[in-house]
Order: C-alpha cells, then sequence, then structure tokens
C-alpha cells in the first residue's frame, strides 16, 4: 500500500544518513580520505543512475522510489563535506524539506490512487481539470523535488551544493 511505501521512504533514508553521519564523523575520521572517495563514487552512480531510471518508470510510486536514490547522492555531499564547511547543518536542512516534499507527494498520489485505483503516469493526464487542487498541490511537490525556485527543494539543494563547492567537490557537484 501507498502509506506503507511513504512511510518506509522516508524513515529508510534518514535512519540511514543518521547512521552514516555518526560512522563517518567519528570511527573513520583520520581515515577520511579513502572514504571520501568511496562516497564520492556512490554519490554519482546514486545521482546519475537513480534519476535516469526514475525517468524510465511507468508508475508514480516506482518512479519516486527511484529518484529518492538519486536524491540521496545530493545528501551524500553533505556527508562528505561533513561539519567542516556545514555540511551536516545542509544535510539536516534538505532532509527536512525532502521529508516534507516526499510526503506530501506520496499523500497527493494517495488521493489520486483512491479516487482512480492506479498510479499509472499517464492517468494523471488532464487532472487539473478533474481536481485543480490536487493537481496543484501534486506539482508543488514534485517541482519541489526536482529542484525549481523558488521552492523549498531548490534552497535545499544550493544549501548543499554551496558547501560541497567550498569544500572543493567541484566534479561532484556540477553532476
Amino acid at each position: 500500500p501507498t502509506p506503507v511505501v511513504a512511510f518506509l521512504s522516508v524513515t529508510s533514508k534518514v535512519a540511514a544518513l543518521a547512521l552514516a553521519t555518526r560512522i563517518f564523523d567519528i570511527p573513520f575520521y583520520f581515515s577520511s580520505n579513502e572514504w571520501h572517495l568511496l562516497l564520492e563514487i556512490l554519490a554519482i552512480l546514486s545521482m546519475i543512475l537513480g534519476n535516469l531510471i526514475a525517468i524510465t518508470q511507468t508508475s508514480m510510486k516506482r518512479m519516486l522510489a527511484y529518484s529518492s536514490i538519486g536524491q540521496i547522492g545530493y545528501v551524500i555531499i553533505g556527508i562528505i563535506v561533513g561539519d567542516s564547511n556545514g555540511g551536516y547543518a545542509s544535510m539536516i536542512t534538505y532532509m527536512l524539506f525532502y521529508i516534507s516534499m516526499n510526503l506530501g507527494t506520496f499523500a497527493c498520489i494517495v488521493l489520486f490512487g483512491l479516487r482512480t485505483g492506479t498510479d499509472n503516469i499517464r492517468d494523471y493526464a488532464g487532472l487539473y481539470t478533474k481536481d485543480p487542487f490536487l493537481a496543484l498541490s501534486l506539482a508543488l511537490c514534485l517541482l519541489s523535488l526536482g529542484g525549481l525556485p523558488p521552492l523549498a527543494g531548490f534552497f535545499g539543494k544550493l544549501n548543499l551544493f554551496w558547501c560541497g563547492w567550498q569544500a572543493g567537490l567541484y566534479f561532484l557537484v556540477s553532476i
């Protein structure tokens, strides 16, 4: 069911990022260069593959699942930066925005599914004529997840990318 997917989508990422922050901040602090390279590769693969696979999906739930893999790649930038340039603060800020955007999107998908019985992306065509509020809410959440200015997702990603840029992660930020 969609509410369970939404819950797992959000809580698993928050828990994994909290664990990763604890692991990479304390025990691996002195061997950070090796771990930074591994995390950079993981972030690049996550951003590229997660978003490319998300584009090919026909189900809204699957599209969001793969998109969230790409979103985690952005958050890994905050883990790599650490406390030196505000990486953890920008990561937490982005995660708060991400949680609200993701839950809002899943709420719209649940409402749409209750009314139509489907989550196929093609069935969302003409949603504005049937339910303008649902269409605008879904569009707002999805555009924010995509990082369109002036929405919260844009400022969250901008903050993460700025911290990465200041830390010298130019290639990672440019992806």
